[in-house]
């Protein structure tokens, strides 16, 4: 699967775009894959309890992940997948 990342996380991830296999079909799955190959993600994105930090944002399909069944969303290898950091600015 694809996972675009945006912001910071680029830098962390080396890119826009990381090929990750996931040992599971659920978003949760992909993110511990994606943390297991970028350690410095998991501060990023989890909270000391794994759940997604605020303001950080999971996207399939263009679909934010907290209108669907959150880090329980199955996924399938085709799906648009996208992680974006807290971002500030104005």
């Amino acid at each position: 699967m694809v996972v675009k990342v945006f912001a910071n996380l680029r830098e962390i991830c080396g890119g826009v775009s990381v090929n990750v296999l996931p040992e599971g079909d659920r978003v949760i799955d992909v993110l511990d894959k994606l943390v297991e190959m970028f350690p410095a993600l998991r501060e990023e994105i989890f909270t000391e309890e794994k759940k997604l930090r605020q303001f950080v944002h999971v996207f399939i399909n263009g679909r934010n992940i907290i209108h669907l069944d959150d880090l329980e969303t199955k996924v399938v290898d085709t799906d648009q997948f996208a992680l974006f950091p807290p971002v500030a600015g104005g």
